[in-house]
């Protein structure tokens, strides 16, 4: 592990994986559904495959969480990763995780600012719904980006679906492929990319969250539906654009060349 100063990115210093913007939620809740959708295997590497062509040489995680999707990149190939969190006690266990890898970087990011960057891509895995600003995060990204760099978001996707458990947890939104699309070109992106992600997902969600009030978590259903489901759904999800899903991916690109602000 070494710790960041990328040469031409200002708000990215020499500090713990931290990211500089206002992250709402019960962080002790979201640290353990990260912890459970790890455990979901197959589940988590569909989500990883989903960013790996957009990747590149040099990308910037924005929540790193524990560390299980830098590490199933790693483990794939990559050369070079940055690291945040805005959580002290993920932080915590990025660092030691991480502590001996010398392919990881750690860097504080200002998700308010608009200095320069030149990271092949920035990720974002379920974030952004928690952020109150998040336009402001999107084209914070877009500066963070060398121009034909990749922005790659996964969120919650469609607001009827908003649970008790998703306040609880901190989501201020859910998504729609429209509004994130909007919102990708308002940040100054060509978007690539947005679809729909998990669509049996979606009627679990509504029928356990919404209906039943449960708590997502570790246990045999998740298990079996990792097992069972997930793998259908992948095959048919590579194949055909679905109109609805548990999830939105979000693609966009920087334009060769061009800047804003």
């Amino acid at each position: 592990m070494t710790t960041s100063t990328h040469p031409s990115v200002a708000q990215v210093t020499d500090a713990p994986p931290q990211v500089n913007a206002q992250v709402l939620g019960d962080t002790g809740l979201q640290s353990q559904v990260l912890e459970s959708n790890a455990n979901a295997k197959r589940y988590h590497a569909w989500l990883c495959s989903m960013a790996q062509p957009y990747l590149g040489d040099d990308p910037l995680e924005i929540g790193s969480g524990m560390g299980d999707y830098a590490q199933t990149w790693l483990d794939g190939g990559l050369g070079r990763i940055t690291l945040t969190e805005v959580d002290p006690g993920r932080r915590a266990v990025l660092q030691q995780k991480f502590r001996d890898d010398p392919r990881v970087r750690f860097a504080t990011v200002d998700l308010d600012g608009t200095a320069p960057g030149d990271y092949s891509s920035v990720v974002s895995f379920n974030v952004m719904e928690h952020v109150p600003d998040d336009v402001a995060a999107f084209t914070a990204a877009f500066h963070l980006l060398r121009p034909g760099g990749h922005l790659v978001t996964l969120a919650p996707a469609f607001p009827a679906l908003m649970s008790e458990f998703d306040r609880s947890i901190g989501h201020v939104r859910r998504y729609t492929r429209e509004n994130i699309a909007a919102k990708y070109r308002g940040a100054g992106f060509d978007v690539v990319d947005c679809r729909y992600v998990n669509a049996p997902g979606m009627f679990a969600w509504f029928a356990g969250m919404r209906v039943l009030r449960m708590t997502p978590g570790d246990g045999p259903i998740l298990r079996v539906w990792d097992a069972a489901v997930v793998p259908v759904a992948r095959c048919i999800e590579s194949r055909l654009r679905m109109p609805f899903g548990q999830s939105v991916l979000a693609v966009g690109r920087k334009p060769l060349g061009e800047r804003i602000g």
